[in-house]
């Protein structure tokens, strides 16, 4: 799966589950306006790995940040299941968050006091399930990213491998139906990177969820269903990796899911 050729979507692809229709950012620092993102617009299918890359400052933390609820744009919209992010409230955000999204970071984000398992059962409390179904969902989750072995360690006994699939297996447990993932290989070594590349893919593909991940990592064009490339603010091209190709009709056209 190392040929890449252009983006000929069709009908017969599943509705987007994300989406972002014109969108625009800019910030200010002192009295100069930067703008980050400008006029973007990009449909995101489900079951699919979606690689977002391009060089420093051309927006794509800021895209993912935006797509996640994280972020307004300043101009535009977004969707996500039907849902208009870019008009919701706050708490209407941190609900979508909560129950339908998983995070992963290049930082990994652990409690250096907590046991691999416990970093998993806590944010699950806040989804209202009982200390018996936080424990199993964790287990599982550890079990998944191949850490059935290791949870009762601390972080100070992990590698940094084994923290980021401790951070995979905390998004898992919520069982997301969206993953979003910034830079989650850039602090690993090869063996370990692949590891986690190799599960981000398997969760788009066996879960269902739909998984877009900001990379500098070359590795992840090999594994990616389609990859965005940005720059200064605007995808620049938009490509799908050839096998996903040979499972789609080139002569029709991609529906237009704008809103």
């Amino acid at each position: 799966m190392t040929i890449l050729s252009p983006t000929h979507p069709s009908s017969s692809i599943a509705k987007p589950s994300l989406i972002a229709d014109k969108i625009s950012k800019s910030f200010t620092s002192g009295l100069v306006s930067i703008q980050i993102l400008s006029n973007l617009s990009l449909a995101i299918l489900p079951n699919e790995l979606t690689l977002i890359s391009g060089p420093s400052g051309c927006g794509k933390s800021t895209l993912l940040s935006i797509l996640s609820g994280l972020q307004h744009p300043d101009q535009g919209k977004t969707w996500a299941l039907d849902q208009e992010l870019s008009r919701s409230t706050k708490r209407e955000l941190e609900y979508f968050r909560l129950h339908h999204t998983g995070f992963i970071f290049q930082g990994f984000n652990l409690f250096p006091a907590l046991t691999a398992c416990e970093q998993i059962e806590l944010p699950l409390g806040y989804l209202g399930l009982t200390p018996a179904q936080c424990r199993a969902r964790a287990l599982e989750a550890l079990h998944e990213v191949g850490l059935g072995h290791r949870v009762h360690q601390r972080p100070s006994a992990l590698s940094g491998g084994e923290k980021q699939r401790v951070a995979i297996a905390r998004a898992l447990a919520k069982q997301p139906k969206f993953l979003f993932a910034d830079e989650p290989t850039s602090a690993l070594d090869a063996a370990s990177g692949q590891v986690v590349i190799n599960i981000l893919r398997r969760i788009a593909h066996q879960r269902g969820a739909t998984v877009l991940c900001v990379s500098h990592d070359h590795r992840l064009i090999q594994h990616a269903d389609r990859i965005l490339e940005m720059e200064d603010g605007a995808i620049h091209r938009d490509w799908r990796t050839v096998d996903q190709l040979q499972n789609h009709s080139s002569s029709t056209p991609m529906p237009d899911w704008s809103l």
